[in-house]
Formats: C-alpha cells, sequence, structure tokens
C-alpha cells in the first residue's frame, strides 16, 4: 500500500530524474553523436546510454528494481515489490531523423502495477506527470483526457511506422482522423492530458515503452488495455506485452469495437 505522501515522494524522484535526463540530452547537438543502425526500425545511439546512467543514478534506491531498454535485464527485480521501468529515448529513429516525436518515459511499478510516470518530451518542451491518486499534469497544470463521447472528429494517433507499413489502412475512410505519431510513450502521455483522443498500437511492445503512458491514462481517468485480452501487467520475466488500446472514457467502447473488427478482419 503506498500513500499519496509517497506518490508525491515518487512523483518528485520523476521530475528530478526527468530534469537530469533532459540535461544529458541536451549535450548532443544534431550530428555530434554516433548512430548504430541495427536494422529495421533498431537504431542505438549514445545518447540512450548516457540518458539511462543518468535516469538509474537519480532514480534508483536500495531494495528498488529496475528495468531498462539500454541494460542487460536483472532478474533480481522480479523479487522487487517497486521497480522503475525506463526507456531513456523512445522513439530513438524520430531523434536520429530530427522529427519532435520522442521522449524520455519513466514508469512506477509497485506490485505489477504501473502506479505513476513521466514523460519528457525535450524538442516540444513538454512534461506530463501523473500517479494514480494525484492525477496528470502537463506542463504543471491539471490535465485530463478527452471528454468525447463519439469517435466522429476524434484525432487517432497511429505509429508512425505501422502507418508507413500500411497496417493503418484499413482505419482510413473512417469518421476520425489519424495523425501518424512516433515515441508509443509520446501518444499515450497526449492522450493522458486530452491531446489526442486515442491511440492504439497493433504491434507487440516491451515493458518499458508502455509503462509511464499506462500509468499517465489511468491516472488521469482514461482507460488503457492491451489488445486480444493479453495481461497488463508489468515486472514480468518477459517484457513483451501485445499491442495497446488507449482513449478517454467516454469513447472507449467505439474505440474497442473498432480495434476489435480491425483483429477480426
Amino acid at each position: 500500500m503506498h500513500t499519496d505522501m509517497m506518490e508525491q515522494q515518487y512523483l518528485a524522484r520523476i521530475q528530478n530524474a526527468l530534469h537530469s535526463a533532459s540535461a544529458v540530452v541536451q549535450r548532443f547537438a544534431p550530428g555530434s553523436f554516433s548512430v548504430r543502425d541495427n536494422g529495421g526500425r533498431d537504431v542505438v545511439t549514445q545518447v540512450d546510454r548516457a540518458v539511462s546512467d543518468a535516469l538509474r543514478s537519480v532514480l534508483l534506491e536500495a531494495d528498488e528494481g529496475w528495468l531498462s531498454e539500454e541494460d542487460v535485464d536483472d532478474l533480481t527485480r522480479l523479487a522487487k515489490r517497486v521497480v522503475w521501468v525506463v526507456d531513456p529515448l523512445d522513439g530513438t529513429r524520430e531523434f536520429v531523423d530530427g522529427i519532435p516525436e520522442w521522449c524520455i518515459s519513466v514508469g512506477l511499478v509497485i506490485e505489477g502495477k504501473a502506479v505513476a510516470g513521466g514523460v519528457l518530451n525535450p524538442a516540444t518542451n513538454e512534461v506530463f506527470l501523473g500517479a494514480l491518486n494525484a492525477g496528470v499534469t502537463y506542463n504543471g497544470s491539471p490535465a485530463q483526457p478527452s471528454m468525447k463521447t463519439t469517435l466522429d472528429a476524434a484525432v487517432v494517433l497511429a505509429s508512425r511506422q505501422e502507418y508507413k507499413r500500411g497496417e493503418w489502412a484499413q482505419f482510413e475512410g473512417r469518421e476520425f482522423s489519424i495523425k501518424p505519431t512516433g515515441s508509443v510513450a509520446y501518444k499515450l502521455a497526449l492522450v493522458s492530458a486530452g491531446l489526442a483522443d486515442a491511440t492504439w498500437t497493433l504491434s507487440p511492445k516491451h515493458e518499458w515503452d508502455v509503462a509511464a503512458g499506462v500509468a499517465l491514462v489511468h491516472s488521469a481517468g482514461g482507460t488503457v488495455a492491451c489488445i486480444r485480452d493479453g495481461r497488463l501487467q508489468f515486472n514480468q520475466a518477459k517484457t513483451l506485452l501485445p499491442g495497446l488500446v488507449a482513449s478517454g472514457a467516454g469513447i472507449w467502447h467505439s474505440v474497442i469495437r473498432t480495434v476489435d473488427q480491425a483483429l477480426v478482419g
């Protein structure tokens, strides 16, 4: 059981860690860092490593677990009650290409549940912070998900890579508009703050991709779940989750119906 005071302490730690990580990112001007392309969409830079180190040094305390995309997985985390699940640079491809849709993502997981999170997009100076009992703030002001009750004229954020591969062609021509966007953590954060109405991905995601975003959507009062009735639980031995669906509560059933129809088709 964690108290409101504990949540505020965790949020302060997250905010401090994001600030430190942002300072690291600012040291890397375009063209000043090395890039290793592992094929497909997988790009790794020295920035990822530096940001991960900065986050770990600020966040991790005794008896807490750690799961980061950039670190070898230490499975002792499975026995920890409190685990930090982070993606030092979500949307690395966008970062390398100079598209301002990448972010630093920090999720706090307690007993398998994402209970707090922070997402920082240094390129746009946007900060999303939230915890289950504290709600969500966007750049320091209270925020909430979309209040829409139908998908008419809704804005749905799509994975840019899924969109390029043609996986969203089945959703074209609907009553909602599609906006291809990079980082999945950033997309979830935008939905949590009502800056988009919904997002979904049909591709599996790792825990570090979505822990912070899931915490933000839930903290704001929105709804998020795995597709295909997948179990949305964190700090698991296998970190890959099914695709996710997230939206404001008012259009949840319309969103789920749309996604389910696509999966069946």
